[in-house]
């Protein structure tokens, strides 16, 4: 991929991450944020977008059919009405976590002159995560509305993490970084100005979690 540079003119893509109907009447039900909440402002998200020019990538998760989530073909495969419904730029398959890998996304957005990926759909944790990741490592400015995303809860041999926890840790290391963390109305606001978000950096977030919990440490 041929990378995004710090000296070129802002120039977002919405990238909309698996919003299937397994994530609301399958075997992996969406619990954090409420996803009627993340649904609504993922639509919100996406007319804006159409609104002010920006392309949109509408992603779909495929699996063999004969795979208890994601089945082509299935019902739970099939992209929900939100995003169905509207108007796409470009769709793509994919059979892995990030958008990237097996697909045309990454020449795709080197063609439209993408700077600047803004991200919504789910997992926050898996494909969001992953998608997130390499695009700040290729050189993208990321974007991530935080209330059109979502995530579910995990346990395993490792130990339990609720769909609220996955979801703000996630976020949290995203912003600090990888990622300008941001909600729909802000994001909205900034798409129709132009104009770019700021995320933190890796010494700042610490140096302001260590105050945090110093703060907290003291109220005991």
């Amino acid at each position: 991929m041929t990378t995004a540079t710090a000296n070129q003119k802002l120039k977002r893509a919405l990238i909309v991450i698996d919003v299937q109907n397994e994530y609301f009447t399958g075997n992996m039900l969406i619990e954090y944020p409420d996803p009627q909440v993340s649904l609504r402002n993922i639509g919100r998200a996406m007319d804006a977008a159409k609104e002010a020019g920006v392309p949109v990538l509408v992603v779909q998760h495929s699996a063999p059919e004969n795979s208890p989530i994601f089945a082509r073909g299935s019902q739970s495969w099939q992209l929900h009405e939100v995003v169905a419904s509207r108007h796409a730029d470009h769709r793509i398959e994919k059979n892995m976590a990030s958008v990237f890998t097996g697909t045309d996304a990454a020449a795709w957005l080197q063609k439209n002159a993408i700077t600047t990926v803004s991200v919504v759909g789910y997992m926050t944790h898996n494909c969001n995560a992953s998608t997130i990741y390499e695009a700040a490592h290729n050189g993208y400015a990321v974007e991530v509305l935080t209330d059109a995303s979502g995530a579910l809860p995990y346990a395993n041999a490792a130990g339990f993490a609720s769909a609220e926890e996955i979801h703000r840790i996630y976020s949290v290391v995203f912003h600090s970084s990888f990622a300008a963390v941001t909600g729909t109305d802000e994001w909205i606001k900034a798409v129709q100005a132009g104009t770019p978000i700021a995320k933190s950096n890796v010494l700042e977030s610490h140096l302001a979690g260590r105050q945090h919990r110093d703060g907290e440490n003291t109220t005991q």
